[in-house]
């Protein structure tokens, strides 16, 4: 019987769609305190598109495979792992590596991931869900009947900030294009067109005592103008800088720039930087018990992730120009396995 043999996509150089390649190769040892994971499912993410552009930072240099999340089961078991059991079904939130067959994960990031949930699903709420529950509950604390308003609405993070928001009753607002407002609309948010519409103004009309939070991964002056719209006390979270695509480094400079002088004006109003893998490192516990307490909420039908679309592996660049040309509406998914 031959051995089976590992397909990933890696990122040959820096570039468009384009420069993913899909190689074949050994299934490589699995160090010691890793586990070996089949991969069933794993998200295309903004920061794959970020990574294959040369934007983001702490990134391995070229070539390398992209994929921030994934969900599998448990194939190897590395020297000195005993908490895990073959066959088991994990999580884990990789940052890079996800777009392979199989892939090695150090055993203390793996989350149990419940019998009976779809791999597409599942993985939509590593990465995504996961980063909006901490910042709507971890960072910003809302509770319920607050108002917020989220950028990038259709994307992975933004619908399902609107997921959670609605099970808050959060008074919910949402940029997005005019062809996405639909699904905005059936997450029970008021949208607003970023292209015809100045979202400032909208939610002064609406809310002239401003917003309780906003949620900006576009990064630049546009952080400035979020934080424009909040109400004392009000919290800006800032978790992207999607604007370095189009106006290069320069715009992701000026942002934390911003970001820093925001931080320090005397007005009541507060703004942060999350990031998942930074604050999973910092305090796993909390990545841990989210998590878990997603994948209940998904087995108990409480949230359903938008799935833009499954493809399989060789689909990876089409994946990543339907991204970065903001042509996707949810989560877009990766099955390495068909």
């Amino acid at each position: 019987m031959p051995t089976p043999k590992n397909l990933r996509v890696v990122i040959t150089r820096q570039g468009g769609p384009e420069v993913l390649q899909l190689v074949e190769e050994e299934i490589p040892p699995v160090p010691p305190g890793h586990v070996g994971v089949k991969v069933f499912a794993t998200g295309v993410a903004f920061a794959d598109v970020l990574m294959r552009r040369g934007l983001y930072p702490k990134t391995p240099a070229f070539p390398f495979s992209p994929g921030y999340d994934i969900v599998g089961e448990v194939h190897s078991l590395g020297e000195g792992v005993n908490e895990f059991r073959l066959g088991e079904r994990v999580a884990a939130l990789t940052m890079i590596g996800g777009y392979s067959q199989y892939a090695a994960v150090p055993a203390a990031h793996l989350v149990r991931v419940p019998e009976g949930l779809d791999a597409a699903e599942a993985v939509s709420l590593v990465l995504n869900y996961v980063t909006a529950y901490q910042m709507m509950q971890r960072v910003a604390k809302l509770s319920e009947g607050q108002a917020m308003l989220v950028h990038s609405a259709a994307g992975g993070v933004g619908t399902a900030a609107l997921q959670l928001g609605k099970k808050l009753k959060l008074r919910m607002f949402g940029t997005a294009s005019k062809p996405k407002h639909e699904l905005i609309h059936s997450l029970r948010a008021t949208p607003i067109d970023y292209r015809s519409e100045d979202f400032r103004e909208v939610v002064r009309r609406a809310l002239p005592g401003g917003l309780d939070c906003v949620l900006d991964p576009i990064g630049g002056i546009h952080w400035w103008e979020s934080y424009r719209c909040l109400r004392s006390a009000g919290n800006l979270v800032c978790y992207g800088a999607q604007a370095a695509v189009s106006e290069g480094k320069g715009a992701a400079a000026l942002g934390f720039a911003l970001l820093g002088l925001i931080k320090v004006l005397p007005d009541g109003r507060r703004a942060s930087w999350y990031n998942v893998k930074l604050l999973r490192d910092a305090k796993p516990e909390w990545f841990r018990e989210d998590l878990s307490r997603l994948f209940e909420m998904l087995a108990a039908r409480q949230i359903q992730p938008v799935i833009a679309g499954k493809l399989p592996l060789r689909g990876a660049a089409r994946a990543n120009g339907l991204l970065e040309a903001a042509q996707v509406a949810g989560k877009l998914v990766l099955l390495p396995q068909e």
